[in-house]
């Protein structure tokens, strides 16, 4: 069950690493386009730096899962791992509860904001780009986090009850 769980996620996450690497893509081509442009046309692009703010937005988050499934994340490890295997696995569920607990809260203020920014018309200062769907965008990439933080948490509870 836990093997078909962890599938979905990384395949999700995979997808969503796609959104990001797309995301990262656009940033590169519009500061190339805005530098090329003011060098030696001067030539601005309008909007280049609203758009790239948001590119950015979209390509931490989105990336984040896929991260976090192979362990990029900074972690400190030296002390956690001279300890006993069941008491790692006890700190490993406590952390990864937190996590997820902290993800979940992240997601729901994020879908709070977005609902917030679409009510009251936020958009950014120059090209006037909406703000709710990236806020709505990055709590839809927060969830695969909290699948991911679940699927630890369930595998170190796991770890625990074995012998």
């Amino acid at each position: 069950m836990l093997a078909k769980f962890e599938k979905f996620n990384r395949q999700l996450s995979s997808l969503f690493e796609w959104v990001g690497l797309t995301a990262m893509l656009v940033m590169m081509v519009i500061t190339c386009i805005d530098v090329v442009g003011a060098k030696v046309f001067q030539w601005r692009l309008f909007g280049a730096i609203d758009i790239v703010m948001l590119c950015q937005i979209v390509a931490i988050a989105f990336a984040a899962s896929m991260t976090l499934i192979l362990g990029r994340h900074i972690q400190v490890d030296f002390f956690i791992n001279r300890l006993p295997k069941r008491l790692q696995s006890v700190i490993n569920s406590v952390v990864f509860l937190i996590g997820l607990g902290l993800f979940s809260l992240i997601v729901w203020q994020l879908f709070v904001l977005g609902y917030s920014f679409q009510t009251q018309g936020e958009s950014s200062a120059t090209a006037r780009i909406p703000y709710y769907p990236f806020a709505y965008g990055i709590a839809l990439a927060s969830i695969p986090v909290c699948l991911i933080f679940l699927l630890e948490f369930l595998n170190s509870i796991g770890r625990i009850t074995q012998k």
